[in-house]
């Protein structure tokens, strides 16, 4: 689908290590799979509620562009690990969705 920077790969699929404190942007292009002639008109981004979780994964904000879909994403507890699912919907009513996963670490140096 996409050039995945930052993100590691292991049997059960894609993810990529956040640091409890790190409030980032993760984006995800859709160039490659979106129809001819169409864009980007609408995108939700969730993140999986753990149940007990003091300090969840929070999805701050999203935006988009014609085929880049971002989210600014906050906290979550180390040692968690939280599915994140991008679902798009272009301007000709065409819907789909990406998942994800966030574990949470404590980033050394």
């Amino acid at each position: 689908m996409a050039t995945l920077t930052g993100f590691k790969t292991d049997r059960v699929g894609t993810y990529i290590e956040k640091d409890p404190y790190a409030v980032l942007d993760y984006s995800l292009d859709w160039t490659n799979w979106m129809p001819a002639g169409e864009t980007i008109s609408t995108i939700t981004v969730t993140a999986e509620t753990i149940s007990g979780d003091s300090a969840p994964l929070t999805i701050d904000s999203t935006s988009n562009t014609d085929y880049v879909a971002t989210a600014f994403i906050s906290g979550g507890t180390v040692g968690n690990i939280y599915n994140v699912e991008y679902k798009i919907t272009t301007d000709n009513s065409k819907q789909d969705s990406r998942n994800f996963r966030i574990k949470v670490i404590e980033r050394q140096v």
